[in-house]
């Protein structure tokens, strides 16, 4: 479990779709308030009403969170939930949505607060862009940590790829889709193959496996 005060750091946990990056941050956060600790959890607000979420893994944990947006300002926030009692830990999910400004208003929460803070989310999209928040998250975040699954051929899986309604890989599209389109987690081979981007003429003598 992290350390709190002058060491505390930002910390980014990243990987690709299903590999339990949720449970994980569940289950850190229940260890915290286990031992009496206080805890402020987070999740994007892209696709949620009101000012409160919930956070729930596949496997069927949950919890409440507090919801972010573009325009919040996260250490304004923290710092004023940590005055009222004292906050042990923030932990953030969906961090691949937080602006590059929020991920530097985390930092301070490290670094000015003494608070460690914990985000969890996807390092790359389904055409394999860095999101906004993860780009700035592995810029400058004081711990990089990888948490992996597999692909369907047995190797890491690192990048995504998007179904549509129609169980198709998509191509193009937005970066953020909220609907009925599902995600699967591929190795960089595969995800090459899925979205069309390998030459006719490397694919010679190509066994597809």
């Amino acid at each position: 479990m992290p350390g709190r005060g002058l060491m505390a750091k930002l910390y980014f946990h990243y990987a690709s779709m299903n590999a339990g990056k949720t449970t994980i941050l569940l289950q850190a956060s229940h260890n915290y308030r286990e031992r009496g600790m206080t805890t402020l959890l987070f999740v994007a607000g892209h696709y949620r009403r009101g000012d409160t979420g919930i956070i729930s893994s596949r496997i069927g944990l949950e919890a409440e969170a507090e919801i972010f947006r573009d325009e919040d300002d996260l250490f304004a926030r923290i710092a004023e939930k940590h005055k009222t009692g004292p906050v042990h830990c923030v932990f953030v999910d969906e961090a691949q949505f937080l602006t590059g400004d929020q991920v530097w208003q985390l930092a301070r929460v490290a670094d000015r607060l003494g608070i460690p803070v914990m985000c969890y989310g996807l390092r790359t999209d389904f055409q394999g862009k860095l999101f906004a928040g993860s780009k700035a998250l592995l810029a400058i975040a004081d711990d990089l940590r990888e948490v992996r699954t597999i692909c369907r051929c047995g190797r890491k899986a690192t990048m995504v790829v998007r179904l549509g309604e129609d169980g198709k890989v998509a191509h193009e599209g937005d970066q953020v889709a909220i609907g009925k389109d599902a995600y699967v987690s591929l190795c960089r081979r595969h995800w090459e193959e899925e979205m069309g981007r390998i030459p006719a003429e490397d694919m010679i003598g190509f066994t597809r496996r």
